[in-house]
């Protein structure tokens, strides 16, 4: 969905034969390990930060394995330190946007007048720690929300897609998304114009069925994502959207299936695009996609499974391909693929917010 995609750790060796069963108590491990120190090759990822931490953390609820995190509110002291707060009276139409910073190196002091020069808070960012947040068991109702979803409006374009910060960027589907989930989590819509990013989504669909990340490029799993969890988030489609009337949907559902239904490969794997390699991230990306529109018995989940269990590291984690090395992106929508196969000891995956079903119901 984002750089985090591509942050595998180097490898120069192929790892040994697969695991033929899930050894979930090796992946506990994996995961405590990332969350008490992050190996030397994420040191390029510092920028996302909180965007690592929400795999590491999501993936300990996934596992069933929260309890391990002793003191959970040190961690959402922590998640809340990135948070931007104004050091004077804000003015929400000043184009910033006051949400959380990915990491300390995007965070700059005010000058002395205390005008914030540098505010480098994120779309992305602000998805990521509202997901901890909850996760751990934080009241949101305790967060500033107003100003916050005031403020993302100043990241919504005319056209209503979203760039990710108030300086600029691109402007694609991942931030409508971003935007949706946050309203969702806040439980308050102010932030968003929904009818305008309804109509950016609809430009996005492609002649082939699938979705494209802006309006007329090719379809790929993680965009399509994107567009219909954004536009069940935002109460545009029903759940189990397969089950009704397909004929008065907003999107093309026949076409949407028929290319979905073609991204599961001879190797059991699920690949983002046509003549794609099947990735371990797309079992998450096209099988919620599934999941939410009530299609998921498309899915070959024994042959799904499989693949899965090739790209498992006998130390714990999996890989993007099989015969490589774990990395923690691809550990963890390994993690909600095991959900959505309802592999045992596994939390179940709210779809449309990628988080458990606990932590989304705050529960």
């Amino acid at each position: 969905m984002n750089s985090i995609e591509n942050s595998s750790s180097p490898s120069s060796s192929s790892p040994s034969s697969p695991i033929v069963i899930m050894n979930k108590d090796l992946h506990v491990t994996f995961i405590e390990m990332m969350y008490h120190l992050l190996p030397s090759p994420y040191e390029s990822q510092e920028i996302n930060h909180l965007t690592l931490a929400y795999f590491v953390i999501s993936s300990l609820d996934f596992l069933n394995s929260l309890h391990l995190l002793t003191h959970k509110e040190a961690v959402s002291d922590w998640v809340l330190s990135f948070h931007l707060h104004p050091t004077t009276i804000p003015d929400p139409n000043n184009g910033q946007f006051y949400g959380f910073h990915g990491s300390r190196t995007s965070m700059f002091p005010p000058d002395q007048t205390g005008a914030l020069l540098h505010n480098n808070s994120h779309l992305a960012s602000t998805y990521s720690a509202l997901a901890i947040l909850k996760i751990v068991g934080y009241d949101l109702s305790n967060i500033d929300s107003e100003l916050m979803l005031s403020s993302m409006r100043n990241l919504q374009q005319s056209d209503g897609s979203f760039i990710p910060i108030h300086t600029g960027g691109e402007k694609d589907l991942r931030f409508v998304y971003c935007a949706a989930a946050i309203c969702f989590m806040l439980n308050n819509w102010s932030g968003m114009d929904k009818e305008k990013a309804k109509d950016y989504i609809l430009h996005c669909q492609s002649y082939d069925g699938g979705f494209g990340l802006v309006p007329g490029a090719e379809s790929q799993g993680g965009a399509t994502y994107c567009a219909i969890a954004s536009l069940r988030l935002m109460g545009f489609i029903e759940d189990n959207l397969l089950s009704t009337c397909a004929s008065s949907s907003l999107i093309d559902v026949p076409l949407l299936l028929d290319w979905i239904v073609q991204r599961q490969g001879t190797d059991g794997g699920i690949q983002g695009r046509p003549n794609k390699s099947s990735d371990t991230c797309y079992a998450f990306w096209i099988g919620a996609v599934l999941k939410i529109l009530g299609g998921y018995d498309f899915v070959d989940s024994k042959a799904l499974h499989g693949f899965l269990l090739a790209c498992q590291y006998k130390y714990g984690g999996f890989s993007k391909f099989p015969g490589e090395f774990p990395d923690l992106y691809h550990t963890y929508y390994a993690f909600t693929a095991s959900s959505m196969l309802e592999e045992s000891g596994f939390n179940s995956l709210c779809p449309e917010l990628g988080i458990t079903q606990v932590a989304a119901k705050g529960l």
